[in-house]
């Protein structure tokens, strides 16, 4: 799927109105994020959701790029994409403006839960994976999924960001 013909969910273009999603009788698990980059931290949590047949709504925060955020709101969404793109209608993203707090109501139904990843993933970071980059370290390969490394580096060669 390449950017020109990815159509990308934006919250304002959403019908918030309650338009039914594909998997009508189930709920879905969300995920929101800066995912800069996109890597097995994140990969792991949400195919633990999908193996468990839960539908996911990734939701990439809409931010201007800078060091801390090489890569473009659509740029993430592209690569968020390819590494789903054999989960069908399990995966679903969006982009949302970018957000200050998550706040939920007293008995609204909802599931809040906290994932502690297994120690062989929990030491990933983000952080850790630019600095590699930016210090031409491929160490920063184990981290991040074969079928997105490409675009990373692309994507950081045509960037303006210096990280």
């Amino acid at each position: 799927m390449t950017a020109e013909n990815m159509k990308i969910d934006k919250w304002e273009s959403q019908n918030h109105g309650g338009s039914p999603t594909t998997n009508e009788s189930k709920k879905y698990a969300i995920f929101v994020g800066r995912y800069q980059p996109y890597h097995q931290g994140h990969t792991s949590l949400i195919m633990q959701k999908i193996k468990q047949g839960i539908p996911v709504l990734i939701m990439v925060r809409d931010i201007a790029p800078d060091a801390k955020n090489p890569f473009t709101t659509e740029q993430t969404v592209e690569m968020i994409e390819k590494f789903h793109s054999d989960h069908g209608h399990d995966v679903k993203v969006m982009i949302i403006p970018d957000i200050e707090s998550v706040n939920y109501g007293r008995g609204v139904g909802y599931e809040i839960n906290e994932f502690t990843p297994p120690e062989d993933i929990g030491f990933i970071s983000a952080t850790k994976i630019r600095q590699s980059i930016k210090d031409s370290n491929d160490d920063w390969r184990l981290l991040v999924d074969e079928s997105i490394q490409a675009d990373v580096e692309r994507h950081l060669l045509e960037s303006d960001v210096e990280l």
